[in-house]
């Protein structure tokens, strides 16, 4: 029943944008290669990206605008190697009664990430993206690779992508929608209360080779992945596949699409692991009497482990996972400050009380292109919270977030 619920809202509300009457988060290694200003690829704030941002992005990162070349025979690459740096810096506050430490008690987090991206263009057709994180000395420099090889088609954009993530899945090889189907492109920082997707889990440490095709009425990506990320030999290779259309209607720019996780392997230590899970996801930016307005929709399932088969690595619980959501933000002053407001209506597929919901609200302000003050809270419902262990014996039914988030 709350399929059906949500699958005819999301025809409704598609129905109603296209009888209405559009700025991607680009790290600024990006914005010194193209000599772009950083809204001409994101929608109203970083890191959502438009139009324009998403063809960059298929292309691999290759376009180049300001800069001067270094080029010969097989060579063509920027003058300079361009660098950022991104940060996050978070104060958050939950309302747990007990526990008077952690967020209970309100915690700095200085910063709560921290990355250097070295990114942009290898040659005519070869882009790149190496994040360096900086805020965990036990983690890999190697946190995000890839490096797409593409070449064109007529009108369709064809690419192989070889990547490696410590944890944001076969899909961070290549994703261009909003709607959080890969974490680190998503319009509010509370992930897990505004997506579906997150909610559930479908993301994992990853590495692989990507395989897509894009055009401007969508893509598709078939992904033969790893769970592992660095030196492994597990195998067979698990499988991703990504589709996605989208269209310009009445000014409005509409996509929609789904994922599915699929494959069992068998790890090196001897462990048998399986990927079981799908999604449906669904945007809508464009405006109403001026104001820029994005509209993100998202349904995900990971099915639940059982003794009779290798655990799910999205769900280790024996009842499916499952969980919908919806979004909307306005930006209020557009080009400076939006406000926004999700639900999420999730269960967990534990035995006993499993049931979560979420409402959020949250604002963002951009002091400039590449500067943005956020705020985010969420209260959370349903049987899960009932109980006092997981309520006010723990860290509460709300949360709520302070942050900057700055790349440079």
């Amino acid at each position: 029943m709350k399929k059906f619920i949500f699958f005819t809202f999301t025809a409704i509300m598609l129905t109603i944008l296209s009888l209405w009457p559009d700025v991607s988060w680009a790290i600024p290694s990006f914005a010194r290669q193209t000599g772009m200003a950083c809204n001409t690829c994101h929608y109203q704030h970083y890191p959502s990206l438009n139009a324009f941002g998403r063809v960059f992005k298929a292309n691999g990162f290759t376009m180049v605008g300001g800069q001067s070349l270094v080029e010969g025979d097989l060579l063509s690459l920027p003058a300079t190697l361009n660098a950022s740096i991104v940060t996050k810096v978070r104060f958050q506050k939950t309302n747990g009664d007990v526990n008077d430490s952690g967020t209970n008690k309100g915690e700095l987090q200085f910063p709560d990430e921290a990355a250097l991206f070295l990114a942009g263009r290898i040659g005519e057709r070869i882009g790149f993206l190496l994040e360096g994180q900086m805020a965990d000395s036990g983690s890999s420099m190697f946190a995000n690779f890839k490096a797409p090889i593409g070449f064109d088609v007529k009108s369709a954009h064809f690419s192989v992508v070889p990547f490696a993530t410590a944890g944001l899945g076969p899909q961070f090889a290549f994703e261009l929608l909003n709607t959080g189907a890969v974490a680190n492109i998503r319009v509010l920082e509370h992930k897990a209360e505004i997506s579906a997707i997150q909610y559930v889990g479908l993301k994992h440490a990853a590495q692989g080779v990507a395989f897509v095709a894009s055009h401007n009425t969508g893509y598709f990506s078939f992904t033969p992945w790893q769970p592992e990320a660095g030196t492994s030999d597990s195998g067979p290779f698990l499988q991703y596949l990504r589709l996605v259309g989208t269209r310009t209607l009445a000014g409005w720019d509409l996509a929609a699409g789904g994922q599915l996780f699929l494959g069992t392997t068998k790890l090196g230590n001897g462990t048998r692991e399986s990927a079981r899970g799908w999604a449906l996801d669904a945007q809508a930016q464009g405006s109403i009497l001026s104001l820029p307005i994005g509209i993100y929709l998202n349904y995900a399932e990971a099915q639940g482990s059982t003794a009779n088969e290798p655990m799910n690595i999205f769900n280790s619980n024996p009842g499916d996972k499952r969980a919908w959501s919806v979004l909307a933000e306005v930006g209020v002053l557009p080009g400076r400050v939006t406000v926004a407001a999700g639900y999420r209506d999730g269960n967990s597929g534990a035995i006993g009380p499993s049931t979560e919901s979420a409402v959020t609200v949250g604002a963002t302000f951009l002091l400039a292109q590449n500067f943005e003050l956020q705020v985010n809270h969420s209260f959370n419902s349903g049987d899960f919270f009932d109980i006092p262990a997981n309520n006010e014996l723990a860290n509460g039914d709300q949360l709520t977030t302070l942050m900057i988030f700055a790349a440079f």
